[in-house]
């Protein structure tokens, strides 16, 4: 397995995005991306699957970015849908899905939810159940954040319970507590 991670944050309110192939810490690869280290209790590498399942206590980090959950799963490509991509596309990441307590912070910003799912080839993050995103005193909640990472656009939907709504607090200037963490 090559490792390959490839952290990406940049949206208006919700900015967490997550590439990342198989393997623990490593070295920095050609890009010049800094390497990732992921800590967890247990790690099944399940080879038929094309995965890695990390459970206990997980925190993936690269840079400044950390995701916590209590299991993550990473899918890679295989070598048959890597012999498919472009020649300029060093991609080995197909999804990674988080689950359990994930919460994701970068720069000021952090994002909640029940799971989290990731998918490459899309650059699409979606967080699901009771999601939070703070970014400086601003808060936006509901049942489900999705982010379109190329488009630069994120969507967030109520649940499916009778008066689940979609609720967003915008305080002018940004002023107000550190880095957004109050909760």
């Amino acid at each position: 397995m090559k490792p390959l991670l490839r952290f990406f944050c940049r949206i208006v309110l919700l900015c967490p995005f997550l590439a990342a192939s198989p393997g623990l810490a490593a070295p920095a690869p050609a890009t010049g991306k800094p390497p990732i280290h992921i800590e967890a209790d247990r790690m099944v590498s399940m080879k038929n699957e094309n995965a890695v399942l990390f459970t206990g206590n997980v925190a993936a980090k690269q840079g400044q970015m950390v995701i916590r959950s209590e299991e993550m799963t990473v899918y890679y490509l295989s070598t048959e849908e890597k012999a498919k991509l472009p020649q300029n596309e060093e991609r080995t990441l197909k999804k990674l899905f988080a689950t359990g307590n994930v919460e994701i912070q970068n720069d000021g910003m952090t994002g909640t939810g029940d799971k989290m799912e990731y998918y490459e080839a899309e650059r699409k993050i979606i967080l699901i159940g009771d999601s939070k995103v703070w970014q400086d005193n601003n808060l936006v909640t509901g049942h489900t954040v999705v982010v379109f990472l190329d488009q630069g656009k994120s969507i967030v939907e109520r649940g499916e319970k009778k008066g689940e709504r979609v609720k967003a607090f915008f305080y002018p200037g940004g002023e107000g507590s550190q880095n957004g963490q109050q909760k």
